[in-house]
């Protein structure tokens, strides 16, 4: 239900010293978007961070005036209106320092079901698809909502077999809801909404999709979610910006190895190597760790989930068995063990990671699979 604190908090945040973060100092302060608006500039009492000029453009009865159309527009195309300060937004996303201010939504979003936000690169290959499409068929019978952000590639290949295997599907965009972007996806919009999904977005009626608001959109695919799924991206691709968000959140990030010759498995391989992702070894192992529980895929998948026995090299078993022995074992502690040096090591450890025999956790530590 649409109260005058939206009215206000759509005025507030549309001051152009006002940001997310500026704008919940203000209503923690003053107790209401409203109270804001009306004596910010009365007086002004001391607040952490926000200075004279910061609240100089508040009262402005022209941001008044948008946030009345703003409101009719609303009500008109059936956008509820989600508020951070009225404990709005989902629980993960509402934890981040930068979560939106304001939260636009269209269709069903249940907060109480976990989230699973997947992202990679528009260019998607045979590869990427088949890793999408296999991973839906194994989590049908799970109770979860995808994530992604409604762009062609592999954002669509995620939606499209979302509603394919009946998994409640999110769009996050980076507009308002007075256009769609790409409007190739406009059906896929639809059904999104039609099969009982959502789309949401922080970007109210007057923002277009410029550039700069892919890269905010995406702290919220990262922040909304436990865990973050790279399918396939470039070097400095948009999924990178996606994975470091989730990592500034401390959120788990995956990716999805390849040839380092493929150049959307690069950026995969690359957030693997700098230890910002755990790598995808087998479904089975990736299923586990999002803490689903589903039976073994068919033999002869193009990624099994059952567990396979690689042949190691002499290099590769002295890490392992040091490992195994040593269970959560640092860099250091493998060099002092072994006579390799930590360059070494870091290199025969992302080889165990890609054939799944070991897995990385924060801080550098290890353990045997």
């Amino acid at each position: 239900m649409i109260s005058e604190e939206h009215l206000y908090a759509i005025a507030l945040r549309e001051c152009s010293q006002i940001g997310d973060i500026n704008f919940l100092k203000l209503v923690r302060a003053f107790g209401s978007a409203k109270n804001a608006w009306e004596n910010a500039k009365k007086g002004h009492q001391p607040i952490e961070g926000i200075s004279r000029k910061t609240v100089m453009d508040i009262g402005n009865p022209e941001y008044l005036k948008f946030a009345e159309k703003e409101l009719k527009f609303c009500e008109k195309n059936n956008v509820r209106i989600k508020l951070r300060h009225l404990n709005d937004l989902p629980f993960l996303l509402n934890e981040c320092d930068d979560a939106p201010a304001i939260l636009y939504q269209k269709g069903h979003f249940d907060h109480s079901i976990k989230t699973i936000s997947l992202i990679g690169t528009r260019n998607i290959t045979s590869y990427g698809r088949q890793f999408i499409t296999d991973f839906f068929e194994e989590t049908g019978n799970c109770h979860y909502i995808s994530i992604s952000g409604l762009a062609l590639g592999a954002d669509k290949e995620v939606h499209e077999r979302s509603i394919q295997y009946k998994i409640p599907t999110v769009a996050v965009l980076a507009h308002g809801f007075h256009t769609l972007y790409p409007s190739k996806n406009k059906k896929l919009a639809e059904k999104i909404l039609a099969e009982g999904g959502a789309l949401i977005t922080e970007f109210n009626s007057s923002r277009k999709p410029d550039r700069e608001n892919f890269i905010q959109r995406n702290r919220i695919i990262a922040g909304i979610s436990p865990s973050t799924i790279v399918v396939e991206t470039g070097f400095g691709g948009g999924s990178i910006s996606t994975a470091t968000f989730a990592n500034q959140y401390n959120r788990d990030v995956f990716a999805l190895p390849g040839k380092i010759t493929d150049q959307y498995s690069q950026g995969c391989n690359q957030l693997i190597l700098q230890n910002k992702a755990t790598a995808i070894s087998t479904l089975k192992d990736l299923i586990d760790y999002l803490g689903f529980s589903i039976p073994s895929v068919k033999p002869g998948d193009l990624f099994p989930s059952s567990e396979t026995h690689t042949q190691l090299s002499e290099n590769q078993k002295i890490i392992y068995q040091s490992i195994t022995c040593h269970p959560k074992i640092s860099i250091d502690g493998l060099a002092d063990k072994t006579d390799f040096s930590s360059h070494q090591i870091l290199a025969i450890i992302l080889e165990l990671e890609l054939l799944g025999k070991v897995k990385s956790f924060s801080g550098r530590q290890f353990i045997s699979i």
